[in-house]
């Protein structure tokens, strides 16, 4: 069963949960107990096998062949390895290659299983209705749960995504889907406005009637809902197996993981990983120059109220991390009273402030650290030059922020990162820091085979001609105008 981070809303079925996406009346879904396992039993699992037996623990009402059908997605040559996710050592540390999938990037682990498991919970619920898929987007969820939804059966998904605030490959790569029943909207604005409006409308009575008199229901594509989360815990069991296998880590031990962050769902999983019995160690949380996060594990106080930056690592310039909500509540004993009070602060002021018990909690699950733009482009070239070793900008980030706390901290663990996309979905930013300013001109189609050519590494196939494919139209719009949009385009009346 599942419960609400702010106690608003009776416990709900794994279907109930993934179905609805979010709490109607605001919070999230977590579940009533996180099962203790013991890791040694996946040891000789293929990471299908893997997921299927993490995936299990927590949707009991799902039907087994849901899931059984929907972790083949790993084998099924979607993915351009046959290891979906190999642990590859890069100076010393791992690196968690999460981007083999068919959009590049680490939304994929979750992206391509979410659609079976939001259409099962749909159907075991009994419910006779179009399922509209809202998602906001700052640059890599977007494509990935368009790719997941493209002409899936009683499904329409709609994804927003800041104008100007993702990269251009990664609007190419939007538009680009294809699929009857995909939608892209352009939001002058950023990310943070995108996703306050989403969730405004989930929570709005008056939509959803009309919604419900048109045989249709809201969900989500975003790390908000579990049944996206879910897939993403997966892959810290298969980095800590892998770890073992290759004999970087003796059973038992524990290894340290480094996630940059943006939404706080990927670092979230990896918590709730840690919880379930998986010797973890530090979780290092690195955030880039909008570093809201780490402010906070500094002095205990959330503030969006404060600059919002542009830059090489699109997917992370965010100020209102969703998931921060459910590691706040999991760290404060579950208190659904403090965290309601702390989230509606937050919408209405631009901040809050948790008390000392809580923020010591916060400092003993997690370090958080960042970086500047300056710090991301001398650890591309660095990394190349030393290792041989693309980093793409977000990755980049988590790699100086491991840096910098290995020196202060004098730690050895042995250290997993979470490469988070491939470097050609980022050409011109990487090509500019391995080969220097001359490329900074350097188109986004150009950049990408440049950047095959100097390096030798191959262009993903999902990357390949973008720039020729037909493209959908994109509506534009301002932040307030969504909801409008959205009955014009769905609603009857």
């Amino acid at each position: 069963m599942y419960l609400s981070t702010r106690g608003n809303i009776d416990a709900q079925t794994s279907a109930q949960a993934i179905a609805l996406g979010m709490v109607p009346q605001g919070g999230l879904f977590v579940p009533q107990e996180i099962p203790c396992v013991d890791w040694k039993q996946y040891a000789n699992c293929s990471y299908a096998e893997l997921a299927l037996q993490i995936m299990k623990l927590y949707c009991g009402d799902l039907p087994a062949g849901t899931l059984e059908e929907a972790v083949k997605v790993y084998g099924d040559g979607r993915f351009d390895t046959s290891n979906p996710a190999p642990l590859v050592e890069v100076g010393g540390c791992g690196m968690l290659e999460l981007w083999h999938g068919p959009t590049a990037a680490f939304k994929d682990m979750a992206l391509q299983v979410l659609p079976y498991l939001l259409t099962a919970s749909i159907k075991e619920l009994g419910l006779d209705v179009e399922v509209l898929i809202l998602t906001a987007t700052s640059g890599d969820t977007g494509k990935a749960a368009l790719d997941g939804f493209k002409d899936v059966p009683g499904t329409r998904i709609v994804v927003f995504y800041p104008d100007g605030g993702v990269s251009a490959v990664q609007e190419r790569q939007m538009v680009t889907t294809g699929g009857g029943n995909t939608f892209v909207v352009a939001v002058n604005g950023n990310f943070d406005e995108c996703q306050t409006a989403v969730k405004k409308i989930f929570s709005s009575e008056e939509l959803r009637q009309k919604l419900n008199a048109n045989h249709m229901v809201f969900s989500s594509a975003n790390s908000i809902n579990w049944g996206r989360l879910l897939p993403q815990i997966v892959y810290y069991f298969w980095a800590y197996l892998e770890a073992v296998r290759l004999g970087r880590t003796a059973a038992e031990e524990k290894i340290n993981i480094v996630v940059p962050t943006g939404n706080f769902g990927n670092i979230l999983a990896a918590y709730y990983a840690k919880r379930m019995g998986l010797p973890l160690g530090k979780l290092i949380c690195a955030s880039n120059k909008n570093n809201v996060l780490t402010d906070f594990f500094t002095a205990g106080t959330y503030e969006s109220n404060r600059p919002f930056y542009l830059t090489s690592s699109p997917s992370m310039d965010i100020l209102i991390s969703s998931n921060f909500e459910r590691f706040l509540f999991e760290v404060s004993g579950r208190d659904a009273g403090k965290t309601s009070s702390w989230f509606q602060r937050l919408s209405s002021e631009g901040k809050f402030s948790v008390d000392p018990d809580t923020l010591t909690a916060c400092r003993e699950n997690m370090i958080a650290g960042w970086t500047d733009e300056e710090g991301v482009f001398e650890t591309i070239k660095k990394v190349y030059e030393e290792d041989n070793y693309l980093l793409d900008p977000h990755t980049a980030v988590a790699m100086k922020v491991y840096n910098d706390y290995r020196e202060n901290s004098g730690d050895k663990t042995f250290t997993v990162l979470t490469s988070t996309a491939s470097p050609f979905k980022f050409a011109q930013s990487v090509l500019t820091a391995i080969a220097g300013d001359s490329y900074r001109e350097c188109g986004p189609w150009e950049a990408l085979t440049r950047l095959s050519a100097l390096t030798g590494w191959d262009i993903p196939s999902g990357l390949q001609g973008l720039r020729e494919k037909p493209a959908q139209k994109v509506y534009r719009c301002q932040p307030e105008e969504i909801t409008a949009y959205l009955e014009r385009k769905f609603l009857k009346d």
